[in-house]
């Protein structure tokens, strides 16, 4: 077993030269190099032995150490194939761990999750590479894997636009689409020097406790991500005239006023003021009207 600390800055260094490894920008590698903060993400994602937890960008295994002590199996995917063979090294004594080298955006995660737990649900958590933070967040959910919660490190910018609310600037799809799914909350905020090498921008821990059932009810869930996006693609426009715009949708003006109308806003009304329930209603009323008609 690997035994020196990884969270510990001068670990991190000593290894990563050990192998000559050279951080690859298009990845987006940030190293974690705190043990607090790895001891607060891991207290966050309360996990216990009987999890399994699905870990994003291990990275040289820093968060995959902490993760293997405290769960029943960690499944790690890897996209950097210059970081197995430290993979192998700092996680060699771990016999609960499994590493995967592949695009995670290119996994199939539902079938991954039903060989390796039964199906279950499992904890995601993760130090994600910013670039693509949207897309597996957005991913795991549309793809219905069977998730308990999900805890990361993001950009700040985007664990404060996932949990907040109608009437913020940072409020949008991502917002709606986060609010539909899971239960936001922002664990700790995280500088740049906790990295290795040091993001331009401030980070943050967010978990995401994922819903039962979603918090609204709606006819047509496809229906109701095309209307959010569409009220959100030209902010400054009315909400009536986004809808009229997308490419994605073909309803006659008059509906769009109507159930804009029946919301008891005004014409002049923008998406940015709604909430997930009147966006609900909205999406149930114009697929009820005339059908959920699409270019």
């Amino acid at each position: 077993m690997y035994k020196p600390v990884l969270g510990i800055p001068q670990n991190t260094i000593e290894i990563l030269q050990k192998y000559n490894f050279s951080f690859q920008k298009k990845f987006g590698q940030n190293f974690l190099i705190d043990t607090h903060v790895l001891e607060k993400i891991i207290r966050a994602a309360d996990i216990h032995e009987d999890d399994m937890v699905l870990e994003v960008g291990p990275g040289i295994g820093t968060m995959t150490q902490y993760l293997a002590k405290a769960a029943g199996k960690v499944v790690a995917v890897e996209i950097d194939k210059n970081l197995i063979p430290i993979l192998s090294e700092t996680l060699g004594g771990y016999g609960n761990v499994r590493i995967i080298n592949e695009d995670v955006l290119k996994l199939d995660i539902p079938r991954l999750v039903e060989e390796e737990n039964g199906g279950k649900p499992v904890k995601v958590v993760a130090n994600l590479p910013y670039y693509i933070t949207t897309p597996i967040i957005m991913g795991l959910f549309e793809e219905h894997v069977p998730i308990e919660s999900i805890t990361v490190m993001v950009q700040k910018e985007v664990a404060d636009r996932m949990q907040t609310g109608p009437g913020n600037k940072d409020y949008g799809a991502l917002s709606l689409a986060v609010q539909y799914y899971a239960s936001p909350y922002i664990v700790a905020n995280v500088p740049p020097n906790c990295f290795i090498p040091r993001p331009k921008v401030g980070s943050a821990v967010i978990r995401l406790t994922c819903h039962e059932h979603p918090p609204v009810d709606v006819a047509d869930e496809r229906l109701l991500f095309d209307i959010i996006r569409a009220s959100f693609n030209q902010r400054r426009k009315t909400l009536a005239n986004g809808l009229k715009n997308s490419d994605r949708l073909d309803f006659p003006k008059e509906i769009i006023m109507e159930a804009i109308e029946r919301l008891g806003k005004g014409a002049s009304v923008r998406g940015e003021s709604l909430t997930l329930e009147e966006f609900a209603k909205l999406s149930n009323y114009l697929a009820n009207s005339c059908g959920a008609i699409r270019k």
